[in-house]
């Protein structure tokens, strides 16, 4: 059992608070695109065409991700004031919500520039996982998506006032910290099959399932608010994930014929 006592706001200037989870989320967001980037010129998308598209990939994903963050948290949280809805630094951000938002945004980006839209979710795909991962850093500093309480053998309690938790010295599940080595665990799988002689979006559909099986097993010991069938928001969307991506998997072929490199 672990006692956090680090201040989510590292320091203020006026009403203005300069947090830890920004940075980390930024920090993260920099990587993925890094790594994006690199992936993408190897399957011969030009790097500065893609750093450009991810501007507009990044704002498609935040507004995916504070949105289905509010929709959940809306009852507890946000019907009593919602302009803290816009409050994007305070934390809250919905995993599902980015990946969903940021494909949409890249699918309009694909089309407006005449790209295959598998590759370009085939080159993201690992640093996509791997900027969830750092991003999950933020979670653990903040408090923020932490499971329910917890009498051991692994917990985090926490002593700032600033923090997201229900209810300070109480011990909670960190699932942050699993989620964290699991999308470290599917890096490291995407990683070593990225240069197999795949179809276009089979890579970014071996993220899909893992990740959706990742996502429903950890929601149960989550506190998130039940939505349906005895199922969170994450785990029906992960439902939904996992059987889109095994479908689209078992229907592609195992190997591509012609492997063009036209972007």
């Amino acid at each position: 059992m672990f006692t956090i006592s680090i201040d989510p706001i590292i320091f203020n200037i006026g009403h203005f608070a300069v947090r830890w989870y920004s940075l980390i989320l930024m920090a993260a967001i920099a990587v993925g695109v890094w790594l994006t980037a690199r992936e993408a010129e190897r399957k011969g998308f030009k790097k500065d065409d893609i750093y450009d598209a991810a501007v507009w990939i990044i704002v498609g994903g935040l507004i995916g991700a504070r949105l289905f963050h509010v929709l959940d948290h809306w009852p507890d949280e946000y019907a009593a004031n919602p302009i803290r809805a816009f409050y994007i630094w305070e934390g809250g951000l919905a995993i599902w919500g980015a990946i969903i938002g940021g494909l949409i945004a890249a699918a309009l980006v694909c089309w407006k520039r005449g790209w295959l839209f598998p590759k370009l979710l085939d080159a993201g795909a690992p640093g996509l996982v791997l900027a969830q991962a750092i991003g999950r850093i933020a979670c653990v500093i903040t408090g923020d998506a932490m499971g329910k309480p917890t009498d051991g053998p692994f917990g985090f309690a926490y002593t700032s006032p600033n923090v997201m938790v229900p209810q300070l010295g109480v011990y909670y599940t960190p699932m942050p910290v699993y989620e964290l080595v699991v999308n470290l665990g599917i890096f490291a799988v995407l990683w070593q099959l990225r240069k197999r002689n795949w179809a276009d979006g089979k890579l970014f559909l071996v993220y899909l399932t893992l990740y959706s099986l990742e996502r429903f097993f950890l929601a149960f010991t989550s506190s998130y608010r039940i939505i349906a069938f005895g199922m969170t928001q994450s785990q029906i969307v992960a439902v939904f994930g996992f059987a889109i991506g095994l479908a689209l998997l078992a229907w592609m072929p195992r190997k591509l014929s012609m492997n063009p490199h036209k972007a």
